[in-house]
């Protein structure tokens, strides 16, 4: 009765099992095992056939016949550790062995469990994605290579042409008409844009790089946001909307000042944009248990749910974001994600209360995990 209650275990394991006795015979297989070893006609697989001739039959079918033999129940259990091995088959297909000790009510050995899996598919899965991942690299480092070549050389002649601007709008150099100065004024303004696109994408070039060093230290969080808030003063008066801060003191941080700066610096000239004259952005900092949660919300135009995600993504913009005729190149959000990341923190859009967007930064206090003064 326990013989077959233990066969009819065996048959319903989704894997090849055999079942060794402490006496080195077989106590039970599946017909799974049977099936994928070949076992069947060549060897005698029934209880109490010596376990011998099936690890010989068993061992015929891998490529390289193993130099290690069966160890004995009591070898097996003395190790007290589940053992487990990929081997390759000589018809190609790659399987993974495990051995369980198995023990009686009092604890005391009395075999040990095989079992064997078919993972050809998983590893040609796994080869094909480590081919695909070497193949991104590939094309990540000559996109980096193409965005250096193509910044350097947009960058002199934008150069050029931004002096030569100056040069022009100098009360030295002659005087203008109303016309002139509006030409001259259209061509430095897209000259600038032209030159933050290229900064823009280094940026996005060089945060990807996994050799990018972060500046960690010390990092007063109220001074931080109120620097931010002042920088961008220009830009929000200019965009015709109010601005509140509420920020409250608390623990430094563990970061690198300059980045953080530049995510906040993109966040408020983001809500700047796409906020209507007239509108509010208010910004809050405040410490929460080992975080400091900062949040930058506008009355703007929103960003539409199913495209919270994809923002964050490089080269994406909201729809709204796109018909509305605001200007963008879809990366500073991009960016700025990537730099909270590094930090062991979030970067995430929601609703605010009215209408618009609420942009939440959590950062730990700490610093990411395992950082020192830098990486």
């Amino acid at each position: 009765m326990h013989r077959d209650r233990l066969q009819a275990v065996l048959e319903a394991l989704p894997r090849a099992a055999i079942v060794q006795g402490g006496d080195d015979v077989v106590i039970a297989v599946n017909r799974r095992f049977t099936e994928m070893f070949a076992l069947a006609g060549r060897v005698a697989t029934t209880p109490g056939a010596p376990l011998g001739p099936v690890v010989d039959a068993v061992c015929d079918t891998f490529a390289e016949r193993p130099a290690w033999v069966v160890d004995t129940t009591h070898a097996i259990a003395a190790r007290h550790i589940h053992r487990a091995a990929e081997i390759e088959l000589a018809d190609g297909r790659v399987i993974r062995r495990d051995v369980e000790p198995l023990y009686d009510a009092e604890g005391v050995p009395f075999g040990s469990l095989w079992t064997a899996e078919d993972i050809t598919e998983d590893k040609r899965r796994e080869h094909a994605l480590e081919r695909d991942n070497a193949a991104l690299a590939e094309l990540a480092g000559q996109r980096n290579a193409f965005l250096a070549l193509a910044s350097h050389s947009l960058r002199t002649p934008l150069t050029s042409i931004l002096s030569f601007c100056e040069l022009l709008a100098d009360p030295a150099s002659g005087p203008l008409d109303d016309d002139q100065r509006a030409l001259l004024a259209a061509i430095r303004r897209n000259a600038t844009r032209m030159e933050g696109v290229m900064t823009t994408l280094m940026d996005t070039a060089r945060l990807r790089s996994p050799q990018l060093r972060m500046e960690f230290g010390r990092v007063d969080v109220a001074r931080m946001v109120q620097h931010a808030v002042l920088d961008r003063m220009s830009t929000t008066a200019g965009a015709g909307v109010f601005v509140v801060l509420r920020c409250s003191e608390g623990p430094p941080l563990h970061g690198d000042e300059h980045r953080l700066a530049h995510v906040l610096a993109n966040l408020l000239e983001n809500a700047a944009k796409f906020t209507p004259p007239g509108g509010r952005i208010d910004i809050e900092a405040a410490p929460h248990g080992d975080q400091w949660h900062i949040d930058v919300a506008d009355t703007g135009i929103g960003v539409p749910e199913q495209y919270r995600e994809e923002i964050f993504s490089g080269f994406v913009r909201a729809p709204n974001a796109e018909t509305g005729g605001f200007p963008g190149t879809g990366l500073g959000l991009t960016i700025s994600r990537e730099i909270v990341r590094r930090h062991g923190g979030a970067l995430t859009v929601s609703d605010a209360e009215g209408g618009g967007a609420v942009f939440g930064i959590r950062l730990p206090v700490a610093g990411p995990p395992a950082v020192g003064a830098g990486r």
